[in-house]
This record gives C-alpha cells, structure tokens and sequence, in this order.
C-alpha cells in the first residue's frame, strides 16, 4: 500500500499566505516609497534638488557670482557644451561605460575648459584622467588641510574632501589636502592648451547640508566659478551612448561596488543559520517530561491535527498499521512481516476461514478512507476483525 504524503495547492496556500501577503504589502511600500521620492526630488548632487544630498544652493551661489549652471544628462550634450569658457561637472563618472569614458576624455582633452570629476573610482579614473591611479581604500578622516599650493585650496583652507584618494605621475599637478601620502583634491594640467581636470574624492563639498561647514563653500565655487558657465553632466542609464556594443557595461558592472563581497558573507550567513537552526550533533540526551501525559490525550490531540489538516489517508494507515501490529502475534506471523501482505493474509484466512482473503486486503492494505463516515467504518471493522481472531 503506498500513501501520499504530499501537500495539496490549498494545503501549501493556507500554510504560506502570511507570507506572501507580507511579500506584497513589502513591494507595495517599497513601489509606494520610490512614487513620493520620484516626486519630491531630483536625486543626490543635482543643483536642481533642495534635498539634503542635493547641490541647489552651490548652483544659487554660482549664479549669484554670474556664473549659469546647465543641467545634462547624455553624453553628447555634455561634449558640445565643452569649451574654453566652461567648467564640465560629471557628477557620478563611474555610471560611465568605458566606451563613452574615453569619448568624453578626448573631447575635454582639447576643450581648454575645466573638467571636474566627483568621486571617480578604478573604473573610470584610468580613462577621464590619465597618468593618474585611485587608491582601493579611502580616507579615514573627512575634514583635511590643503597643505598645497594651489590658490583655491590655500585660501579655502580645511575642506571635507576625505574620500577615495589618488595619486599621479605628472610632475605639475597640484596634489591637495592629502591623507597618508595620497591627494583627496588633485589638479591635473593639460598636455595642451589652458585646461585642466579636477578630482574630488567626496562630493561633499558640493551638498546641500555640508556647503556651509569649514571651507566648503569657498573650495566649491573657486573650483566650478573659474568660468562663466557651468555644464553639470549626470550620467544616465537611459543614455542611449550607453547601450553601445563596443564597450557597453556587463550587468555585474552595473551592480554595486562590493557585491561580491556582500554575497559572500550572506552565503557565510546562511550557513550558520542551517547549522543553527538544523538538528544538532551527538546522541539524543533524554530529559524528564514535566508533566505525564495519559495516552488517550495524546491520541486524541493527534486525532485532532489529523482531522483539521483533512489528513485521512494518514489516519487511515496509522489504524492500519497498529492493527497489523496486533494481530501478527495472534496469528503466529514474525513480527517484521506484519505490514507483509503475502505473509499476513494467509495466516489470517487460515485462522478465519469464512472471511475471504481478498476482503481482508481491502480492509488492511486498501485504500485510504474517503470521508470522515469512511473512517469511522474502517475503525470499526478494524477492530471487528481483531476481536473475531482472539475469540477464534
């Protein structure tokens, strides 16, 4: 006899819809979350955004100066509006691919203009400023001294550029506020006509709640008030340059900086959680119940998970079952051949002639009762038929 101890779809729905319905109310909030956000702000370093990780006062005191802040979000129009009399800000250089990094490099190369780039890491620095290298681990320390030549620098004085931290090999570059030997605000001439490049290794300087702290407004508006237009590039993944073939971003290049190590410690995470939550190790340790429980309560407690869970093929072979067990030993069959239906049964025809062999199958090893009122039948031929081989 073979009995299904699988799950029904209403089964495994009624033992899980909690936590679907948590999974749904969790993307509703987080759909509803991202709806306000969209709405109330334009993003982190936007000069159109009053939002603390914004950049609108910067821009507002750059046009109190006479300086006009444009707003750009593709790669071409970034590269037209390079010139001699402008100041190109690319916002977050590492959502460039490499393709539309060198593209931009060669256009600001000859512009004779300022290229400020905020925060470019391993993955754009090598290409938007070359001869210089980015340091893997950043500053400890946010607020550093210039302790360099460079005149904005030097009347700025202390500034919160701790961040990524660079380093080059071009002999008349200003190297600023450094930490550990290594330059947090570096100036980069260029090879040819009156250009340079600047990296920040934190855009603090350029937000909204920092702009007012040591010398961060003064930094920020020499750097981007050199010239009388400011051009404020924020990359976009909708950029159609950025879906090139030639150089276009795998998807683990649009993951986070650090995934990896991140998926490794959850890995290491869930591991302790099964050794933590799974069977624990040695020999079982037998422990003095603090109660006595009467065997018929503990009978009719499992009756009753059996008949909330709808479980009748389970009772029925547990009926079964025990009522193979008992009558083994009456009618002289070793006891691991009771569930045995070709030892089983002959014994039993021999012991009760008038009861076909056939219908003893059906009611030891048959199928599972359909109905409570099945159940009900079977438990009383059961024990019918235990009764008739003690009398006989």
């Amino acid at each position: 006899m073979t009995t299904s101890s699988s799950l029904t779809a209403r089964q495994i729905w009624t033992r899980n819809r909690g936590i679907a319905l948590a999974v749904v109310l969790l993307l509703v909030g987080a759909v509803a979350i991202a709806v306000v956000r969209s709405q109330t702000k334009h993003g982190d370093l936007d000069p159109r955004s009053a939002d603390p990780r914004g950049s609108r006062a910067v821009a507002e005191l750059l046009a109190d100066r006479g300086v006009t802040t444009r707003v750009v979000t593709t790669l071409d129009a970034a590269r037209r509006a390079a010139g001699p009399d402008t100041t190109l800000l690319v916002a977050v250089p590492d959502l460039l691919s490499h393709r539309q990094q060198t593209r931009l490099a060669k256009t600001t190369a000859s512009s004779g203009g300022r290229t400020v780039l905020v925060a470019p890491g391993d993955w754009s620095v090598g290409r938007l400023a070359p001869d210089v290298t980015a340091s893997p681990v950043t500053t400890v320390e946010t607020t550093l001294d210039p302790d360099c030549t460079l005149p904005e620098a030097r009347r700025a004085g202390s500034a919160e550029t701790g961040g990524i931290r660079y380093r080059t090999t071009v002999s008349d570059a200003d190297a600023c506020y450094p930490s550990e030997r290594r330059a947090t605000l570096l100036r980069v001439p260029a090879a040819s006509g009156t250009g340079d490049t600047v990296l920040l290794g934190a855009p603090d300087i350029l937000l909204n709640n920092r702009l007012d702290k040591q010398g961060n407004a003064s930094l920020a508006l020499q750097l981007l008030g050199s010239r009388p237009h400011l051009v404020w590039y924020l990359p976009s993944l909708a950029d159609s340059s950025a879906a090139e073939t030639d150089g276009r971003k795998s998807f683990f290049d649009l993951l986070p900086p650090g995934w990896l190590w991140g998926t490794l410690q959850l890995f290491v995470a869930a591991v302790l959680a099964a050794f933590w939550r799974g069977r624990r190790f040695g020999p079982l340790v037998p422990e003095k119940l603090p109660v006595v429980i009467r065997a018929s309560e503990t009978t009719e407690g499992r009756a009753r998970l059996y008949r909330k869970a709808d479980a009748r093929d389970r009772a029925s072979a547990a009926l079964r079952s025990m009522a193979r067990t008992r009558l083994t030993p009456l009618v002289g069959v070793p006891a691991p051949q009771a569930h045995t239906p070709e030892a089983l049964l002959p014994a039993l025809s021999a012991c009760l002639p008038d009861s076909g062999e056939q219908g003893l199958h059906s009611l030891l090893f048959g199928a599972p009762a359909r109905d409570d009122a099945a159940l009900i039948a079977l438990t009383d031929r059961l024990d019918a038929l235990e009764r008739e081989v003690r009398r006989s």
